[in-house]
């Protein structure tokens, strides 16, 4: 089994289809006004956007893209007008990490981690659970 696509909940999708191509990702369904979707620059992942009355309370979703290159990235997005809640940050749970929100508050994190995304030191091997 393989994750496909992530869909995440928007108020517009006549504003959110342009952020999203703004921060890389390349528009392949438009099927206004209800739904997009979007292939993600590397590896075969999709990520679309969906129509919603009401957005989730709290804090929202939460959606994670990695780059080899994250510092440049970042710097790139800003030149393009994105706006950041944390620039790349290393973590203690070895990532490197950029934060942002989308236009519906949806939590976006750029982040880098390298081996350590699945193989970090306490990683939990032969689980019978």
């Amino acid at each position: 089994m393989n994750l496909n696509q992530v869909t995440i909940p928007s108020l517009d999708l006549k504003k959110s289809i342009p952020f999203y191509e703004k921060l890389g990702l390349r528009l392949i369904v438009a099927s206004l006004p209800n739904y997009a979707r979007f292939e993600c620059p590397d590896g075969a992942s999709t990520f679309s956007i969906h129509q919603t009355d009401t957005l989730p309370k709290g804090d929202g979703i939460y959606i994670y893209f990695e780059s080899n290159n994250l510092d440049v990235l970042v710097n790139e997005l800003i030149e393009k007008g994105i706006q950041f809640e944390q620039l790349p940050t290393d973590q203690r749970w070895l990532w490197r990490e950029a934060r942002l929100k989308d236009l519906d508050g949806n939590q976006l994190i750029l982040y880098y981690g390298g081996d350590n995304r699945l193989n970090p030191p306490w990683r939990i091997d032969n689980c019978t659970s």
